[in-house]
């Protein structure tokens, strides 16, 4: 045994006497949910008391929950965007109360062009870790021989930008991955540099490059889209992969920057005897997958929503392994924590938030009521509102969840489908506000009016959006010199727009998760009987019926255009 090995093994029953510590007081916060739910809530607003919006809604003198929400109203990112754009310039006493900091902002999309910046505090990050601890404790636990072998995770740079204060701006998982334990870091097979590449077809090449030879225990990331695209890379380009494992090189040939090619060149080295191993798995097999070449003990990806969609394409590449699905996660925080595969139901995290609850057929109405985790009911599905440490109270995530069991006091969520009106085939949570925007744009780029056009999301491979748009707003529409004419030219100009309006959609379509939008051209007849359709569903409230510019369920169309027929 190596002195390495035999200080990681030291090191491991130390972190696991710890990491088994976080566990059980996760589990026994989860048992005593309504203690644990009111601690919550008085720690984290005394800790903003002092803040301009605690002192502003009296926090030091609230004494329950009843007062904090009789002074504190539902709330989504657009009442908080004043006080966050005060934080970009480095006004934290906005929002938090003495001694505390940002040390960034997470980004994801909005309602509107401009993304939300999530603040993320050290209280914050420690609440975030303190859930991705328990959870992959529990995960290592039931699949010990993953221990001490390779972590193939796939993050984003925190940094894409910076604010004017020098507040770096991109995504949480850049954080945690540059903060993580270094015992645990050590076995991460891509270095972090590969995260800044930002041409897709790159990023996926580096990636594999340095995961392939590698023994790989288990695979995380979010988006099972992700994996698929990673496999289908080192399978497609598996001849210069094995002749860069063999010569210790990265193809000179893809965009990587310079700066990215020297970060990486310290962890290239020839290894002629893993590249024969690769050659002749991808000869005996006919094709390079990660079934062949790695052990993998679990891969851990989202699985709910039209996330499960994607299970399918996994066996051909992946075989029948374990899922874990790592949890309902948003840039607003992680909210559950499954603890058994092949499920995305997992434990409410009640030691991160404080939540309420809005039941899902209240959602759009004046009198929706908001419930405490007690008051839910196996079953039922809920939209959730938080109150974090990253100075959002009471807001409006926008998720729809069930909740299919209990632990202890704490519900057992599964996480069901972004907002009434949004739309998420890869994680872009279009929003149907943005959809209306990019037409409006699309058509006055154009010249022509786009309303009563409708946007379908499409399942394939990659999932795309079909835009159904009336043949009289086609007519005229000239093609550009060496384009698309008429109804494609018009799905180009909306792809372009919603790529402009949506960081998320951009981020999708740049890495191929994402289709372009394909164009259909319906006779103005027939959008209008897909609206009387629709409005003879509203159950008696046809009054309130508005034109429905994007739908929600992957193939909904299909089912429509098959009663016509």
């Amino acid at each position: 045994m190596g002195l390495r090995s035999l200080v990681d093994r030291v090191s491991l029953l130390a972190a696991r006497h710890h990491a088994g510590r976080t566990l059980a007081r996760f589990l026994d916060r989860a048992r005593h949910a309504s203690r644990t739910q009111e601690q919550v809530l008085r720690e984290k607003l005394a800790r903003n008391a002092e803040s301009e919006f605690g002192r502003r809604h009296r926090f030091a003198d609230i004494r329950d929950y009843a007062d904090f929400a009789a002074r504190v109203p539902l709330s989504t990112y657009e009442e908080y965007a004043p006080f966050i754009e005060r934080l970009k310039e480095g006004e934290f006493g906005a929002l938090f109360g003495g001694g505390q900091r940002v040390l960034m902002f997470a980004l994801t999309s909005g309602t509107t062009r401009e993304p939300k910046y999530i603040p993320v505090t050290p209280p914050f990050l420690t609440e975030y870790r303190r859930g991705w601890n328990a959870w992959g404790l529990r995960a290592l636990t039931d699949h010990p021989g993953c221990l001490l072998r390779g972590i193939l995770q796939v993050s984003s740079p925190m940094d894409e930008h910076r604010t004017a204060a020098g507040i770096p701006c991109g995504a949480i998982t850049g954080l945690m991955a540059a903060t993580q334990k270094r015992l645990v870091r050590r076995y991460y097979v891509v270095p972090p540099a590969a995260a800044k590449i930002r041409d897709a077809a790159a990023r996926y090449y580096t990636i594999m490059r340095f995961a392939v030879p590698r023994d790989v225990a288990f695979v995380i990331t979010a988006n099972p889209a992700t994996l698929l695209l990673l496999a289908e890379t080192a399978d497609a380009r598996s001849e210069a992969l094995i002749r860069d494992v063999r010569d210790g090189t990265l193809d000179e040939g893809i965009d990587v920057p310079g700066f990215v090619r020297d970060a990486l060149r310290g962890r290239l080295r020839p290894e002629p005897s893993a590249a024969a191993r690769l050659d002749g798995l991808r000869r005996a097999r006919g094709r390079l997958r990660p079934r062949d070449y790695w052990r993998l003990g679990f891969v851990a990806h989202w699985t709910g929503g039209t996330m499960g969609l994607y299970r399918s394409r996994f066996p051909m590449w992946f075989g029948e392994v374990p899922v874990r699905d790592p949890g309902l996660l948003a840039s607003e925080g992680r909210i559950s924590v499954p603890v058994d595969d092949d499920t995305p139901a997992g434990i409410l995290d009640v030691s991160a938030h404080f939540y309420e609850f809005i039941p899902a057929d209240e959602y759009e109405s004046p009198r929706r009521r908001a419930l405490l985790p007690r008051d839910l009911r196996t079953g039922k599905e809920y939209f959730i509102v938080l109150t974090t440490s990253s100075g959002l109270y009471r807001y409006d995530l926008g998720d729809r969840v069930r909740v299919t069991d209990w632990y202890g006091e704490a519900p057992v969520i599964e996480f069901l489908s972004k907002g009434a009106h949004t739309s998420s085939l890869a994680g872009e949570k279009l929003t149907e506000h943005q959809v209306v925007l990019a037409l409006r744009a699309a058509g006055a780029r154009l010249g022509r009016s786009l309303d009563g056009s409708v946007l379908a999301p499409r399942w394939g491979a990659p999932p795309y959006y079909r835009l159904y748009v009336a043949s009289d707003a086609t007519a005229g529409v000239r093609p550009a010199e060496d384009g698309p004419a008429d109804a494609a030219r018009i799905a180009e100009a909306l792809d372009a727009e919603l790529r402009a309006a949506n960081v998320e959609y951009e981020s999708k379509r740049s890495s191929g998760r994402l289709g372009a939008v394909e164009p259909q051209e319906l006779a103005k007849e027939t959008l209008t009987e897909l609206d009387r359709r629709l409005r003879a569903r509203q159950d008696g409230r046809a009054e309130q019926y508005k034109h429905r510019y994007l739908l929600t369920k992957p193939d909904e169309d299909d089912a429509w255009f098959a009663q016509q027929a």
